[in-house]
């Protein structure tokens, strides 16, 4: 495994990392700072400190994870939550089809390896929590998955939507004809391997116990990280809503006082020169509410509302609203602003684990924190990973590439390797043809022009003509010469698509499942158990 620095394509998240004095107005804690830890413990040990009952949120967890099959590791972990010494590293991602992107695995091994170090330095427990956020109803975003096929695509499996509606994916069923489908075109996708069968076994035990994707999901994250004390939380769990109850009634009183703080936020961000990564509308109360089985965002005329929809369709009081947080919480759910509040409320978070987009968006929350009383958790970059396989090394070893030269600049020396090919010069050759052809012909032009202009423009028209052609000519027999090296493309080709599909980052395209088929779970475990550390750099995998 080696480091390396990848250079964030948002320029907040790349100076927390690098420069974190830039930005260091808009955290409560730096996560380089060893003190940072100690502070935070200290900051969630006060008498007054804003939290869920422990008991309580403890015995909801236990129903949760015994449901989905968690290992006891994770249900022991779970008991030590009752203490008050215990800590939480908390991180959470959506819950796409058979674990979507690989940066879920690597959020994973993030909060796990974190909590670890964490509790070392602290010398009191620490546990890693998952929170998968099944109350979002955006479907499109993760009813499916990608992988490379073999005829060199990023090819897509995905699932269609069963109703239609804006509901939270942890309420849409999903019919076993549907997973019988989307495993079908897994195990196509997958080449023969030793490890294939148990995975494809594994995968339809999961299927025929799951009613929706957060079924689905959350079995699968137990199974590959359970016995490493992974707790984890399905956000729109009926049981959850419930002891989120006072907060959402907090929420609900202070919405106008929370609005402006993010838009405060939004404003500091602005002030130091980044773009905001969340729209912040003046109005929004930063709550969603569930009705006809549709969830919908809320937006507030003043202080005491009345609350509509966008399109102010649908009105609610806040009587109404208040009465359904303390009666029936399960119709009310969290937006991009207010999850961060609410996941410190239920849990003594000492850290969040954040990818990138959500540390920029984050980073507008401090002052909604400092609203209710709270200060932002230390905020830890997901650790990232690119796994580069061995027929990748090979290949890249063969036509001297540097993982450098694949990142930056992999089609120009692509290029530059093919003019090594060619022994017979036909740029140079061609070029000369081209140039001793105007030398000799555009002299007979200037000729016939002072004889009839007219007849002159006609030979110019001609001799772009003939230019044209002769670059047509080159461009077929480059062709020709190139064929004798379609096999040295499509590596060229395979090594793109393996490190950077479709111009992104690997972890933020393809699924785990082609690696651990090819490759077994061992590496993923070796990575869990070496002393790897959340540092901020790319971390690359030699497989």
């Amino acid at each position: 495994m080696e480091s390396i620095h990848w250079k964030s394509s948002l320029p907040l998240t790349e100076d927390y990392i690098q420069d974190f004095g830039k930005v260091s107005d808009l955290f409560d804690y730096n996560p380089w700072q060893e003190s940072s830890w100690g502070e935070r413990a200290a900051w969630l040990d006060r008498e007054d400190a804003i939290l869920a009952d422990r008991g309580q949120l403890a015995g909801v967890l236990q129903a949760y994870n015994k449901a989905i099959g968690n290992a006891p590791e994770a249900i022991k972990a779970i008991g030590k939550l009752k203490q008050q010494e215990t800590l939480c590293i908390v991180g959470g991602q959506q819950a796409g089809l058979f674990t979507g992107q690989s940066l879920v695995i690597y959020k994973a091994i993030t909060l796990i390896r974190s909590a670890k170090l964490a509790s070392e330095k602290l010398g009191r427990p620490v546990i890693p929590v998952f929170w998968i956020a099944g109350e979002d109803h955006d479907f499109e975003e993760v009813n499916h998955m990608y992988y490379l096929s073999s005829d060199m695509q990023v090819s897509k499996i995905k699932i269609e939507h069963p109703t239609g509606k804006r509901s939270t994916v942890s309420s849409l069923k999903i019919a076993q004809e549907q997973w019988v489908t989307a495993l079908e075109l897994l195990d196509a996708s997958l080449i023969p391997t030793e490890f294939k069968p148990g995975w494809m076994d594994l995968l339809h035990r999961i299927a025929a116990e799951s009613n929706t994707l957060v079924d689905f999901f959350a079995r699968i994250i137990a199974k590959l990280f359970g016995t490493y004390g992974l707790v984890l939380i399905n956000s729109d769990d009926p049981l959850v809503r419930q002891l989120e109850a006072p907060m959402f009634e907090r929420l609900i009183r202070e919405h106008d006082i929370l609005n402006n703080a993010v838009q405060s936020g939004k404003a500091k961000v602005e002030a130091l020169g980044y773009a905001s990564q969340v729209e912040v509308h003046e109005h929004n109360a930063n709550l969603f509410v569930v009705d006809d089985e549709e969830r919908i965002l809320l937006y507030a005329d003043g202080a005491s509302g009345p609350f509509t929809d966008r399109k102010k369709e649908r009105i609610y009081s806040r009587e109404q609203l208040l009465e359904w947080a303390a009666y029936s919480p399960e119709r009310l759910s969290n937006n991009v602003m207010t999850r961060p509040l609410m996941q410190d409320y239920l849990f003594p978070v000492l850290g969040t684990v954040l990818g990138p987009g959500e540390v920029a968006y984050w980073a507008i929350t401090r002052e909604a924190f400092h609203k209710v009383g709270n200060k932002m958790p230390i905020v830890i970059p997901r650790m990232e990973f690119t796994l580069l396989e061995g027929t990748i090394q090979k290949n890249m070893a063969k036509y001297g590439l540097s993982l450098d030269d694949v990142l930056n600049r992999l089609e120009g020396k692509q290029e530059e390797w093919l003019r090594s090919q060619d022994t017979l010069k036909l740029e140079e050759r061609f070029e000369e043809v081209r140039s001793r052809f105007k030398e000799g012909y555009q002299p007979l032009v200037e000729l016939i022009a002072s004889i009839n202009p007219g007849v002159g423009k006609l030979g110019e028209t001609n001799l772009s003509k003939i230019m044209e052609q002769i670059q047509f000519l080159e461009q077929k027999a480059t062709d020709a010469a190139r064929s004798q090296f379609d096999a040295s493309l499509r590596q060229f080709q395979r090594i793109g698509l393996s490190v950077v599909p479709m111009g992104k980052p690997q972890e933020r395209v393809y699924n785990i499942f082609s690696y651990l088929n090819k490759y077994g779970d061992a590496w993923l475990y070796e990575i869990l158990d070496s002393d790897i550390v959340p540092d901020g750099q790319h971390k690359v995998c030699y497989m």
